[in-house]
């Protein structure tokens, strides 16, 4: 009887499995189409989240000067290397502004995100590219957007969107409201072991 029932373990796993695979390897395929924008505030109190958005909004004011022109994730992640140093100014004048001499490090790394939900768009939890700005102790909790394809530069809008990067199936993937709520946790666990193995 435990041969039994570990064998039908076995098969419910494995047909899981094989029903998971193709899903996460499109979640994987869409983040390496994105780019992202990551901003950690000094703390979780009202003061440094409410100078975490003021942040937000000049970076992004400023980004939709520098983002204009780009049409691939490679030239927006040039933009971005290419400017960190203003990026870096601009919120730093914010921060000073507000009366505050938090500091700022800015990088553009690989970073594990959880499924994140944005009006009508969801980003499977993954790897993703990422322009980093930590404020003070970075403690707090974090925005995010997408950068490329845009979601948060409004004039950027009439470049590549989403639905111009993505094939029709994963584009069904990332606007599907509500559809793909458990396959997106499984991607996330999965992503969660893979993390634990690499660095770990």
């Amino acid at each position: 009887m435990k041969i039994l029932f570990k064998s039908l373990c076995v098969g419910v796993i494995v047909s899981v499995l094989f029903t998971f695979i193709p899903f996460e390897g499109e979640c994987r395929e869409i983040s390496e189409q994105v780019f992202r924008v990551h901003i950690l505030a000094n703390s979780d109190s009202q003061e440094d989240q409410s100078l975490k958005l003021k942040v937000r909004d000049a970076v992004l004011k400023k980004s939709e000067e520098l983002f204009f022109d780009t049409h691939s994730k490679e030239d927006a992640m040039k933009v971005a290397a290419d400017n960190l140093n203003i990026f870096k100014e601009t919120a730093e004048s914010v921060i000073s502004a507000e009366g505050y001499d938090y500091s700022v490090r800015l990088n553009i790394k690989n970073i594990l995100f959880d499924t994140r939900y944005y009006d009508d768009i969801t980003m499977p939890g993954g790897y993703y590219d990422a322009l980093q700005i930590s404020i003070g102790d970075a403690k707090g909790k974090n925005w995010w957007c997408v950068m490329y394809p845009s979601l948060c530069i409004p004039a950027a809008s009439d470049n590549d969107s989403l639905d111009d990067r993505l094939t029709d199936k994963q584009y069904n993937i990332v606007s599907a409201k509500g559809g793909f709520r458990f396959r997106f946790k499984v991607v996330e666990i999965f992503n969660d072991i893979l993390d634990f193995f690499s660095f770990g």
